[in-house]
């Protein structure tokens, strides 16, 4: 397995340079300002990466302004209540995309953010997360949240500022050209061995995992 230096070494090589890699790179935001977002916000970050999976982006973005309005702000008190005769209208609205399965997983998403904040709130629980154990934190949205395991849970924890990595193409195809993988990981013990080599390379070279990621990214 190459260090960090030689994978960004290449990345530089294939775009520009050192200080063209940097510039394309971006930090997660600290704890102590995730812990202070709102849980609207991160309820509307979830919704809207669910609703973009497998769908195109640019409908969601443009729609999004109904989803506000439809979801009432993404307000989790109220969207955990939604009742039958809310989900019906959502059906028929056409500010929104009316997937049934998806509108759903708003209210169950909502319960889930009340839920913890038995725990501390989402804010402190998903922001104080440690990178160390990130790997933890996708397996209980996975299994706590509705529809947010796999790359949808990842998309929602880097677009919240979380700091993540995303198993994307590029990073895959950099993972098993570098031996910790042999393919896309969907088991406990190749997502271990992923978190492993990310660890490493953290401290080794002092960067986040956000940061790391991007760089693996930019080296295929």
């Amino acid at each position: 397995m190459r260090s960090f230096a030689e994978i960004f070494a290449i990345a530089a090589e294939r775009h520009g340079g050192a200080a063209a890699v940097e510039a394309g790179l971006s930090k997660p935001k600290r704890a102590t300002e995730l812990a202070r977002v709102p849980e609207d916000r991160w309820l509307a970050v979830m919704s809207r990466c669910i609703f973009r999976a497998g769908f195109s982006w640019k409908v969601i973005e443009a729609k999004w302004p109904g989803f506000e309005a439809a979801f009432r702000g993404f307000d989790p008190d109220a969207c955990a209540m939604m009742d039958d005769a809310w989900l019906d209208r959502l059906l028929t609205d056409r500010g929104i995309v009316r997937n049934g399965p998806k509108i759903e997983t708003v209210r169950d998403n909502a319960v889930f953010i009340t839920e913890l904040r038995a725990e501390g709130g989402v804010g402190k629980v998903i922001g104080g997360w440690p990178a160390a154990d990130y790997v933890g934190l996708l397996e209980v949205l996975k299994v706590r949240g509705s529809r947010i395991g796999g790359a949808t849970g990842q998309y929602f924890l880097r677009f919240s500022g979380v700091d993540s990595f995303i198993l994307s193409r590029d990073v895959v195809e950099r993972l098993v050209a570098e031996g910790v993988i042999d393919k896309a990981p969907g088991s406990k013990r190749a997502m271990a061995a992923v978190q492993a080599a990310f660890d490493g390379w953290r401290a080794e070279s002092g960067r986040t995992l956000t940061e790391v990621s991007r760089v693996l990214a930019l080296s295929i």
